[in-house]
């Protein structure tokens, strides 16, 4: 998959920020990512070296197959500033993401899906969001700025995939979080302390994870900031299906609400 970069990357005033610190960390939850994960790693590490800051990459292993152990391995062990976190047996995207959260140190966290349907310069446009102030800043495809980059041969995968997901949002912003448009968008980011309050506190381990950080970001005050994004879609189908999935993603809605009733996430 081959990205144009088109966006001025943020500036970097190195008196605002500790020199041993990175300013920002890019996690990489994984699972049989393979091919996929090869060229999402080779990206990011070409856009890391236009960056003028020191950027942190976490990728975490959720027990893959060994062909994609192995690249994690190999990209882990050839870039520097660049750790591998391996699960010893599949715990969930929920908990390789937070995983890889709070073992970033960066003053800026994003997480990524390994396949990158969105290139870095959506990367950049969050860590905007961030720099100006934002606790946590959450692409969202819905928004009027927002653009889908897709073949023709995923169209009618697609619509169908959008209106189910548009049902879904609209139920999860009936039951949990009003005004928050896009809840499932695999590219979302977060300061070093709003990471530490939602992360430590997240208890799903499977894709309803996404839900239950936005709860808890907002149970304590953090400013979120939807920002518009470029969605890139140019591969095979995601491995989240709404019908697969979808029994489970409402069972875990009514899981958050009750953890928050019950003050879990305090």
């Amino acid at each position: 998959m081959a990205f144009v970069e088109t966006e001025v990357l943020p500036r970097y005033d190195p008196r605002a920020h500790e020199s041993a610190r990175p300013l920002l960390s890019i996690v990489i939850p994984t699972w049989n990512g393979g091919r996929q994960l090869t060229v999402t790693l080779d990206h990011l590490a070409e856009f890391r070296t236009r960056l003028s800051f020191p950027t942190q990459i976490v990728i975490v292993d959720d027990c893959s197959e060994r062909s994609t152990a192995r690249i994690a391995g190999t990209f882990a062990a050839n870039n520097e500033l660049t750790e591998l976190l391996t699960n010893e047996t599949n715990r969930g995207k929920g908990h390789a993401v937070a995983r890889g959260m709070l073992h970033a140190t960066g003053t800026y966290r994003i997480f990524v899906d390994s396949d990158l349907a969105y290139p870095s310069c959506q990367i950049s446009k969050l860590l905007r969001a961030l720099e100006a102030g934002s606790d946590v800043a959450i692409a969202c495809r819905v928004l009027p700025e927002s653009r889908y980059v897709m073949s023709p041969t995923f169209f009618r995968y697609l619509y169908t995939r959008h209106l189910m997901s548009r049902m879904f949002n609209r139920l999860a912003q009936q039951v949990l979080l009003p005004g928050i448009l896009d809840t499932q968008a695999g590219l979302k980011g977060f300061t070093a302390r709003a990471a530490e309050i939602v992360f430590s506190r997240q208890t799903l381990c499977g894709f309803g994870f996404d839900l239950e950080c936005l709860f808890i970001a907002r149970l304590h005050g953090l400013d979120i900031e939807q920002v518009p994004v470029d969605f890139y879609y140019n591969e095979e189908p995601s491995t989240i299906s709404f019908a697969r999935h979808g029994a489970g993603m409402l069972m875990d809605l009514a899981r958050v609400r009750r953890n928050g009733a019950r003050g879990i996430y305090a």
